[in-house]
């Protein structure tokens, strides 16, 4: 077992206030134990990298994607390391750490070596300018430039600890942001092993610093300090709204991804292929991380036509899943982060139960000792007026309502507070398209829950503030300064 330190200004710092267990959800043993960080040390990570921040915004953008570039490399160098102890902390299966974990990160790092090469200059079109009081007229040159922020503080969420901490971190550092981190508390020991090798990488003392916190202490110390210019958050909607009061009264930047309670909405159009399709995507919510994401269809609206068939689908689906050890590499549902979240979401099941709705299958604890396991489960026989059906679970619970025409299934789907990711499946993806546009959600799949590395990533209503993903990640952590001339 490992004790780890704060990474401030270049270097382990130990914490005053000592250390806290980190558990493995599937053991329930403490895998290392993380630093307890006060408001001091807090001050002094921002400290660390406010000094740093002048130097770092004034390096070539080719410097900077050597850097970054470098991190990707020595991610995959040392994932022989990074696997067995992202898969420890957070409780993912050995297959979801070893693919889209750890790997993932790498890739991002990579990307925005590449985009910190892109232009920052967008040139504009001379204009004629009429003499005034204020000047002599003529013709104006102008641009916008996109400038670094300046001090982020991250703080991100406990489901995909590293590949959330590298989408934000790397288009930061890209645009010559420098960086204090503050990963969630029930799984930030990764996250604390990224900065030695950000270090080896070659990039400044100073320039990315991490602290972590038990508690909610070390991320409001953050929020609160007024040397931080901008907080990227990843997170629950109700943490969310407390960043934004808070870092509102000093006019922080911010960027929030919130929470989401997704519906793949079944047209009435679809056939024997779109409907299989349908099955899978929404069993996702099952087999990828027990439903510990906060983009998962864990609605599913169904044409009325349909909606037995669909229902028989995913019950069948759903009892076909081996739920266990998640270092088993035929495991495919592995234990909730904690404790405290398997019985939030055993509470949830109970009280749809409660309020007249049917278990179809799952609703009942494994029998699987030691660890914080949840069976996939699938409700039916609800209404889109119960709390299962419009808050966010974060456990591998599905929902099944039905509908009988289209506008009934959009005021389902937008009858939530949240709108992160909708998904239509139709056997005419015209149509499809058409009525994604009726969807109040920042994505929307068409047949599928794949995704696209480059698309703008953010949510309506509750579910964030701000976009990040491929260059809109950039744009996230710049701000834009005006440049005016006489030609």
């Amino acid at each position: 077992m490992t004790t780890y330190g704060h990474w401030i200004d270049g270097s382990w710092h130990s914490p005053e206030k000592g250390h806290y267990p980190v558990v493995n959800p599937a053991t329930e043993k403490v895998v290392g134990e993380a630093p307890e960080a006060t408001p001091a040390e807090v001050a002094l990570a921002v400290t660390a990298a406010r000094a740093a921040q002048d130097g770092w915004s004034r390096t070539s953008p080719r410097e900077r994607a050597a850097v970054l570039d470098r991190m990707a490399d020595l991610i995959n160098a040392h994932e022989s390391e990074l696997i067995p102890l992202l898969q420890a902390e957070t409780g993912a299966t050995l297959r979801l750490t070893s693919t889209v974990q750890v790997p993932v990160a790498a890739d991002r790092f990579r990307r925005y070596a590449q985009g910190a090469l892109e232009p920052a200059v967008i040139p504009l079109a001379p204009r004629t300018v009429q003499s005034s009081p204020l000047a002599p007229g003529g013709l104006i040159g102008a641009a916008a430039v996109r400038r670094p922020v300046g001090v982020v503080g991250c703080i991100t969420s406990y489901n995909f600890p590293i590949v959330n901490l590298a989408g934000k971190v790397a288009p930061a550092l890209a645009m010559g942001n420098t960086v204090v981190a503050k990963p969630a508390p029930q799984d930030p020991l990764c996250a604390l092993a990224l900065g030695p090798l950000l270090r080896e990488a070659g990039l400044p003392d100073g320039v990315f610093n991490i602290v972590t916190g038990s508690g909610p202490d070390a991320g409001r110390a953050l929020v609160e300090h007024p040397g931080v210019d901008m907080i990227s958050f990843t997170g629950s909607t109700a943490v969310g709204k407390q960043i934004a009061e808070t870092a509102g009264r000093s006019m922080k930047r911010t960027l929030m991804e919130l929470g989401g309670k997704g519906a793949a909405i079944v047209l009435g159009d679809a056939d024997e292929k779109t409907v299989k399709s349908a099955i899978g995507a929404v069993g996702s919510v099952w087999s990828f991380h027990s439903g510990q994401i906060c983009t998962a269809p864990t609605r599913v609206l169904v044409h009325r036509s349909l909606y037995e068939k669909v229902v028989t689908g995913l019950t069948h689906y759903a009892r076909a899943l081996k739920v266990g050890d998640p270092v088993d590499n035929s495991t495919v549902v592995g234990p909730l982060i904690s404790a405290a979240q398997r019985d939030r979401v055993e509470a949830y099941i109970a009280g749809a139960r409660a309020e007249g709705a049917r278990i179809a299958v799952g609703g009942t604890r494994p029998e699987i000792a030691p660890g914080f396991y949840v069976a996939p489960t699938l409700i039916t026989d609800a209404t889109p007026d119960m709390a299962v059906a419009r808050e966010e679970l974060f456990g591998p619970v599905v929902v099944a309502l039905p509908f009988d025409d289209e506008d009934e299934a959009v005021r389902i789907a937008n009858g939530t507070s949240y709108g992160l990711h909708d998904y239509v499946f139709s056997a005419d993806t015209a149509h499809a398209w058409a009525f994604a546009a009726r969807l109040r959600s920042g994505n929307v799949g068409v047949n599928t829950v794949q995704r696209h590395p480059e698309t703008p990533f953010g949510g309506f209503k509750e579910s964030g503030i701000g976009r990040d993903g491929g260059s809109f990640g950039l744009h996230a952590y710049s701000e834009l300064q005006s440049l005016v001339w006489p030609s």
